[in-house]
């Protein structure tokens, strides 16, 4: 995990996609904050995952590292930031992952799960991916929406009450960066 903590030094010197303030954070803030989707759902082999909105690689490169066997789609809208993604999976050897300059809904494959980092407000999130997930159903949890979020998230997710559910990370990690920091999972089928 050192060789990570370099690439993404040796990128952001060149290609800003982790604030200043945060790449010496980077494992926390980051890289086991993406690792919090795997305290939730653990891959199986073949799921296919797309991550949205990864920015320079987050959740997605995290997740692609501990499941290797799980196939990631990162998708982000600016290029430059698919540069780095694409270095930094290159340098691993990631065989994995796919990074691609392209909004998610001009994405035409299905995907069991789909990931993000809070890109958006989630209503807006959602009609983006809702025509996105696969009938085919393998893993321990529904195929779904993982999506990682901060702070108090009652009226952002008010009109998926019935079905959303969120993981506190807080139970899972003992950093105070996680004190609000969620999974949130809506089942999809």
């Amino acid at each position: 995990m050192g060789e990570l903590q370099h690439l993404y030094e040796h990128w952001n010197a060149q290609i800003n996609v982790i604030s200043r303030k945060d790449i010496d954070l980077l494992y926390e803030r980051h890289v086991l904050h993406s690792l919090g989707i795997a305290k939730v759902m653990e891959f199986e082999p073949g799921t296919h995952v797309m991550d949205v909105g990864c920015g320079g690689g987050f959740p997605g490169i995290p997740l692609a590292i501990l499941f290797p066997e799980t196939e990631f789609l990162l998708v982000d809208s600016i290029g430059k930031k698919i540069k780095v993604v694409n270095e930094v999976a290159s340098a691993l050897g990631l065989t994995n992952v796919k990074a691609e300059h392209k909004r998610a809904e001009e994405v035409k494959q299905k995907f069991e799960f789909i990931i993000s980092r809070a890109v958006t407000e989630f209503p807006t999130f959602y009609r983006w991916v809702q025509n996105k997930i696969s009938h085919k159903q393998f893993n321990a949890l529904p195929n779904g929406i993982l999506y990682l979020k901060g702070g108090d998230l009652e009226k952002e997710f008010e009109g998926f009450k019935k079905r959303v559910v969120f993981y506190d990370l807080k139970d899972y990690f003992k950093e105070e960066f996680f004190d609000t920091k969620k999974v949130v999972y809506l089942p999809m089928n």
